[in-house]
């Protein structure tokens, strides 16, 4: 029987680094591997010890792409075990600063990294050359999120204006509306990107997933919400380790989530739009049914339209906050330290990224535990690579090493984050 193997030492155009290694023996798939060798960063270990008003600050270096997930659940964490409650204006201006982050992620994926695939270009200096105006678009979206995030956070690459309790300064009300009318601009440009890129040809591929993300009976979640599923999971995110366990695997330095009975489960743009399709505004449900879409795409590969209505939501919810802003006061609330246990939750742009922390009287973290959307997301991703290499096994190697690349990528996976941990043991016979 004939052994054939694909193997990708590097991924490409993903954050981080990891590699792909397939076996089929005949035409049965044997073993598929999404593996990461990047080094643990063991975020979790040195956080023991520390003053927990230094998590955010500490927690949005795992990330230069989206600090702000990792900041906002930190908080949320924190000020939970901290027994305190920020105002309704702090929370606003929390959201507002989270769109400017979903704004430039989704936008460096969806047209500088995961276009290609598509347009059958290597990279994005291809499509510079091919489709400049793409490219001029897509940048000028990125530079709208970075701009809010420089504007409230102090830069858009790990913020130094967020703190447990809100903001250190309230950023000047002038200042924050005159962000409008970029990101009324970006709001058409993302949707008009929407309907261009639903031209694309999609591999037919459909996967009844388990879609887990936040939801919301009002708002399309970012910050809020209890923890769901299409399945009928609703949890709070105190909850989370109930129902979700992290395991090590030997070809990966990142912990794999998975739900309790051992099944994979998606987060991410797919899970939150078919969880909460009817809380994106009228404008994005129209962008969707005029890209093709339903209420809920089970197509990973359709995932950078999805990202790009959620582009669409972010500056139009950003705008809708800009316009109301108000500088609250105070600019943060103060958080006595105090021994507790709290636990976080937010949309980060690839997925849910949770948060607990157990401190001690002085409020100094004993326990950390981070987990981040692309570790909970590797097992569907193999899933995916192995339903994926089934259904083209009459491709030549160099395109089936292609199109798994590409299945790769409808992830957006964020390897650097996942490297958070390692679970080490040592054997000694």
């Amino acid at each position: 029987m004939t052994e054939r193997i694909i193997q990708v030492d590097a991924l490409a155009r993903v954050e981080g680094e990891g590699a792909l290694y397939v076996r089929l023996r005949g035409r049965e798939v044997e073993k598929v591997e999404f593996r990461i060798f990047e080094p643990p960063r063991f975020f979790e270990a040195f956080l023991r010890g520390r003053d927990a008003l230094e998590t955010p600050d500490i927690t949005s270096r795992i990330c230069g792409i989206c600090p702000i997930a990792y900041i906002m659940s930190a908080c949320q964490s924190i000020e939970m075990a901290l027994g305190i409650t920020v105002s309704p204006e702090i929370d606003a201006l929390r959201r507002l600063i989270y769109c400017g982050e979903w704004i430039q992620s989704h936008t460096l994926h969806a047209v500088l990294l995961h276009a290609p695939d598509f347009l059958g270009l290597d990279d994005a200096i291809q499509i510079a050359q091919s489709h400049p105006d793409l490219v001029r678009t897509g940048l000028r979206l990125k530079k709208i999120g970075n701009s809010v995030m420089e504007c409230i956070g102090g830069r858009a690459v790990h913020p130094v204006n967020t703190r447990v309790g809100g903001f250190y300064r309230a950023p000047d009300r002038a200042a924050v509306r005159a962000l409008i009318p970029e990101l009324e601009w970006g709001a058409q440009a993302a949707r008009d990107l929407a309907l261009a890129f639903a031209r694309f040809d999609f591999p037919k591929d459909e996967f009844d997933y388990t879609f887990v993300s936040l939801i919301h009976p009002e708002v399309y979640p970012i910050l809020e919400g209890r923890i769901g599923s299409n399945r009928g999971l609703d949890i709070p995110a105190a909850d989370f380790n109930d129902h979700f366990v992290e395991v090590h695997v030997a070809r990966s330095t990142a912990l794999h989530g998975r739900m309790r009975d051992g099944s994979a489960y998606l987060t991410g743009p797919l899970a939150r739009y078919a969880n909460n399709f009817s809380r994106l505004s009228p404008d994005c449900q129209e962008t969707a049914r005029a890209a093709g879409l339903g209420p809920v795409v089970r197509n990973p590969f359709k995932s950078i339209l999805v990202r790009l209505i959620e582009v669409q939501y972010a500056c139009e919810e950003a705008a809708r906050l800009a316009r109301a802003y108000e500088p609250p006061e105070p600019a943060f609330v103060a958080a006595p330290a105090r021994a507790g246990v709290g636990h976080g939750c937010t949309e980060a742009p690839r997925g849910i990224c949770y948060h607990s922390y157990r401190l001690d009287a002085e409020g100094r973290i004993e326990h950390a535990q981070i987990v981040p959307p692309t570790s909970q997301n590797q097992p569907q991703i193999e899933a995916d690579l192995a339903r994926v290499v089934a259904d083209n096994l009459d491709l030549a190697d160099k395109d089936l090493k292609w199109r798994c690349e590409q299945t790769i990528r409808n992830y957006d996976p964020c390897i650097s984050c996942s490297t958070h941990f390692l679970k080490l043991q040592v054997d000694r016979v």
